[in-house]
């Protein structure tokens, strides 16, 4: 499945900037950024239950959250961009 993630990590203080920079590596793990806190990810259903388990060990669930937008179909198709794009597209599953 084509899942989009989202996050919105506060970084007023050195233990947010931390966050960030782990949610980040996390994410990087399981799909392509293609904004500097959004990704597409091609996931299984066993993929995405590990991906939300490794994302609520690094958050501060008071300040922070993270949003999962899963597609019916291939994330391309409902994909529209204005301007330049230099993001890979997803290509068959690459999450091992």
């Amino acid at each position: 499945m084509d899942v989009l993630v989202a996050y919105d990590i506060d970084t007023t203080t050195r233990s947010g900037q931390r966050r960030l920079a782990r949610v980040a590596k996390i994410c990087e793990g399981y799909g392509i950024r293609v904004q500097y806190s959004l990704f597409e990810c091609r996931l299984t259903e066993a993929d995405l239950a590990r991906l939300k388990i490794e994302l609520e060990d690094v958050l501060d669930t008071d300040v922070d959250h993270v949003r999962f937008y899963r597609f019916a179909g291939d994330v391309a198709d409902s994909r529209q961009t204005l301007g330049t794009s230099s993001v890979s597209e997803l290509e068959d599953l690459w999450v091992w």
